[in-house]
């Protein structure tokens, strides 16, 4: 039984899966050592740190995480941020530069578990689809810039993006034209493949094996870019290392990285639910996540998040719980130390070919070809946050994005909740009012002036309800009927509170209806009963009006 209740932890494995599991594992195998090796290199922390990486956050998260054949491992977005926090630290601390990078992915895993015991998986990837779209093509675009120098043969120049644009007309006169052939080659390779192949043998795997064996065939006397000798075997340890004087900016970035892989995994997820007609489980998912981050920043592995590409190929080799993960690591296991020898072998511009592919895939063509055809507001942001992605920082990009975009939000949705605040005070009004209630307000004569409200009320249609306070004095009783507000926030219920001062300082006469309990409590922590009276606050509006007709006579 204790065994039958540890498997059903990891997903209902059993016999019916282990088909689909081992193939699923085997195929995301093939694809995630190419990616981890190339992603290793475009870090800076080696092709070890991909490799491990890989393995470790593939591992673990696939045991503790909460969605079964989600894959793990570096990816695009993730490697992008790690190759910035890997260059700002050695550049500050030379001796123990990297050691306090993998010390930032442990403490992004941190964060990431925070994140999942809050249970805030559901709401990581709530922000509009324009800063998401700009974000990612931004590191899509960060992606293909840094790996131009290796592409052409030449040695990266500091400075990242800004120092690759700067050193372009140097990197281009200096191109070493056999290391620039193997990397375009590459790319023709992964561009041009017929589908017939790609679907039997990841194209990415072709190119890495065809071109490495091209560039030692027939140029091995040349001086070429390689990977070099790689020291594949247990992982050392590595002790977090912090400096005070560097901590902030750590916590910073692990933040930043925490926050990507939480995105970059929940988007992979949902992708998972859409193909295997299952739902994944947000909160546990980043927990898991977070455990493989800790451990892979632990024994020098670079951090991961779900990777789309190998998901997607687990499922359709027929991977169903999560033992198609851990099959996966013990498949990539085999390979690395059965094949180490070979690896090293591999050119540099190779894996830049195979980087620049994977931005390329990273930018989101399906906005760009479209963007004129959208919102001018929508089509700013997106390209706002990509420049700022590149060329500023990314968390000034996701923080100015959210903020924008979310001001644009509110902004139009405070412009049509506006028209669900009508001042009401005779018939030439368009009125919800039944039959009877017309009588009444016709009987007041236009002595009663009844502000009715609907829908959400938030804080963006405050002014709009300000606005009506001007024709308080014209009248003699006040009503505010909110029966169809399905909710308020702490602004327009303030902005109500206002309003009924203003009309009870005018000594008129001021009633409400209010149905909702919700509603009814949030107004009595302001007080409201003792300003009016609780016999003035009523559930019915025909009630409200009998109240306040009566009132026009006392």
């Amino acid at each position: 039984m204790q065994i039958v209740r540890t498997l059903n932890l990891l997903n209902y494995f059993g016999r019916s899966t282990l088909r689909g599991d081992l193939l699923g594992g085997l195929t995301a195998a093939i694809v995630s050592l190419p990616m981890a090796l190339t992603f290793g290199v475009a870090s800076g922390a080696g092709a070890e740190a991909g490799i491990f990486g890989a393995i470790l956050v593939g591992l673990f998260a696939a045991v503790f995480g909460g969605t079964p054949t989600l894959i793990s491992e570096p990816t695009g977005p993730m490697t992008v941020v790690m190759a910035t926090v890997v260059t700002t630290l050695i550049a500050a601390n030379p001796e123990k530069g990297l050691a306090m990078a993998f010390t930032v992915v442990m403490m992004a895993g941190v964060f990431q578990i925070i994140f999942g015991t809050l249970k805030l998986g559901r709401y990581i990837t709530q922000m509009p689809y324009s800063v998401i779209s700009g974000f990612m093509s931004g590191i899509g675009l960060i992606l293909i810039i840094i790996q131009l120098a290796p592409f052409t043969g030449s040695a990266a120049p500091p400075g990242g993006v800004v120092g690759t644009l700067t050193d372009l007309p140097a990197i281009l006169g200096r191109i070493n034209p056999v290391e620039f052939f193997l990397g375009v080659l590459t790319l023709a390779i992964l561009l041009f493949t017929p589908k017939r192949f790609t679907r039997l043998i990841p194209p990415h795997l072709i190119a890495l094996v065809a071109v490495s064996l091209v560039s030692v065939w027939f140029f091995s006397g040349n001086a070429i870019q390689r990977i070099g000798e790689i020291s594949i075997g247990l992982p050392t340890i590595v002790l977090p290392e912090f400096t005070a004087a560097e901590t902030t900016i750590m916590i910073i970035d692990a933040m930043v990285l925490g926050m990507l892989g939480c995105i970059d995994s929940m988007l992979t997820s949902v992708i998972a639910d859409n193909l295997t007609r299952t739902e994944h489980k947000s909160d546990k998912e980043l927990i898991g996540q977070g455990i493989g981050n800790i451990m892979s920043g632990l024994f020098g592995g670079l951090p991961g998040a779900g990777a789309t590409m190998g998901t997607v190929v687990n499922i359709q080799g027929g991977a169903k719980s999560a033992f198609s993960g851990v099959f996966r690591v013990a498949f990539l296991l085999i390979a690395v130390f059965g094949a180490s020898g070979l690896i090293e072998q591999i050119p540099l511009a190779v894996l830049a070919g195979i980087a620049i592919r994977v931005g390329m895939n990273i930018l989101d063509w399906s906005f760009i070809k479209r963007s004129h055809r959208i919102s001018l507001q929508s089509t700013g942001v997106m390209f706002a946050v990509m420049s700022l992605t590149v060329f500023v920082d990314l968390i000034v990009a996701v923080g100015v994005g959210v903020f924008i975009a979310n001001i644009i939000t509110i902004d139009k949705l405070s412009r049509s909740q506006e028209k669900n605040i009508k001042a009401i005070s005779d018939m030439d009004d368009a009125t919800p009012l039944t039959r009877d209630e017309k009588e009444l307000l016709q009987a007041a004569k236009g002595q009663v002036l009844m502000v009715y409200l609907s829908g959400p009320m938030i804080f963006g249609v405050a002014k709009a309800l300000s606005r009506e306070h001007a024709q308080i004095a014209e009248h003699k009783a006040f009503i505010i009927d909110l029966s169809d507000v399905s909710m308020l926030d702490d602004t327009i219920s303030l902005a109500i509170e206002n309003a009924i001062k203003e009309a009870v300082e005018l000594d008129k006469a001021v009633f409400l209806v209010v149905t909702s309990d919700v509603t009814r409590e949030k107004l009595a922590r302001l007080q409201i009963d003792e300003l009016i009276g609780t016999d003035h606050i009523t559930a019915s509006r025909t009630i409200a009006l009998q109240k306040a007709t009566a009132s026009l006579s006392s």
